[in-house]
């Protein structure tokens, strides 16, 4: 149950990175957001949205795993979209920001330690 709650969080975590890349990237909350200004956000905007839609694949990885039929199935799944969006979060605080990785990264990490030892 535990397992299930994380693994829901990231995957809404993952919803709203999607909205804010694909929809909020130019807005005054996008911008707040990821700390740029109106014209580097136009600039960039498509760079954004293909990320966003990236993260929307991530969520829905997540949410399928939650809701597979055959749990063990739905084990294995949870765990290799979970490692994706480790090693996502690992890289993008390494190459961006260190905040990512405690954003995206640890969350999943924790979660797959739950998911491997609980």
């Amino acid at each position: 149950m535990i397992a299930t709650i994380l693994i829901l969080m990231i995957a809404a975590l993952h919803v709203y990175f999607c909205v804010l890349e694909m929809v909020l990237w130019t807005k005054p909350l996008g911008r707040k957001t990821f700390r740029m200004d109106a014209d580097f956000a136009a600039k960039t905007a498509t760079l954004a949205a293909n990320q966003g839609l990236y993260n929307a694949f991530l969520a829905a990885g997540l949410i399928w795993a939650v809701v597979h039929p055959v749990p063990e199935t739905g084990h294995q799944i949870a765990l290799f979209f979970l490692a994706c969006v480790a090693v996502a979060g690992a890289y993008g605080g390494y190459s961006v920001n260190r905040r990512i990785f405690f954003i995206q990264g640890l969350p999943a990490l924790v979660t797959l330690a739950v998911l491997l030892f609980v």
